[in-house]
């Protein structure tokens, strides 16, 4: 519980403000990762735009009534001391088992979470007090919503480790982009080449989708042959950007 949340570089996160999740899971398929889109995470409000963030991670169990209990709210490994060690701009990704009948978060930690800006709150799992944490203005993905506290299911361990969130491993660090297909992560170690790759992914699909409205038939076009390719180049060289 003590990995240091990395600053993502402004310009990292001006290029990733114009590439959405789906082309983020073709370029990483690309590259042989197919299970990094996290599965029963959607978005908890219409509009909530895209969010970009370093991942910081939370893990819960499943329920052990000797230790989840309300009583376990205070003390030193609780979510509300994880919430105190989120820096800003993070995204806290929390692994909750896919839980459903257990609400990891209310509108009480959510909008404590907003007070010190973490970027969004990702989870397989579910909140509770939905119209509050709509009230925070915390972007959340998530399954939905449900009455029970977390202690009616689930079990608080820890932060800041290696967890599985929606089918995907999460580690402190990866950077998380979602928007409104979902959250998509990338690992750290991939970051640059990831972004350039999904940069010029989404300048040619752009092009594509220029042609489409011109009336040029899809086959050669997208994906692209030889020919096709020579005219994307060409069109980029007149942009000035080749």
């Amino acid at each position: 519980m003590s990995v240091e949340v990395q600053a993502l570089s402004p310009g990292v996160v001006a290029a990733l403000r114009h590439v959405t999740t789906a082309t983020l899971t073709t370029v990483l398929l690309k590259k042989g990762l197919r299970h990094v889109w996290i599965r029963d995470s959607r978005p908890f409000a219409p509009n909530q735009g895209r969010v970009i963030g370093r991942a910081f991670t939370l893990r819960f169990v499943p329920v052990r009534e000797d230790l989840a209990t309300p009583a376990s709210w205070g003390n030193p490994i609780s979510t509300r001391a994880a919430i105190e060690a989120m820096p800003a701009g993070c995204v806290a990704v929390v692994d909750a088992m896919g839980v459903a009948d257990a609400g990891i978060f209310g509108d009480i930690l959510c909008a404590r979470m907003r007070k010190r800006e973490v970027a969004a709150l990702v989870t397989d799992g579910m909140v509770r007090d939905g119209v509050g944490v709509l009230g925070t203005g915390l972007s959340v993905w998530c399954q939905g919503t449900v009455a029970p506290a977390s202690v009616a299911g689930l079990t608080f361990v820890g932060w800041q480790e290696p967890i599985a969130c929606g089918g995907v491993a999460v580690f402190p660090n990866d950077v998380v982009v979602a928007d409104d297909d979902g959250a998509v992560l990338i690992p750290a170690a991939m970051l640059d080449a990831v972004v350039a790759e999904a940069v010029e992914q989404e300048t040619l699909e752009g092009w594509i989708m220029q042609e489409v409205e011109r009336g040029v038939a899809l086959p050669g076009l997208y994906p692209p042959n030889e020919a096709t390719a020579a005219r994307y180049q060409a069109w980029r060289r007149s942009r000035g950007d080749a």
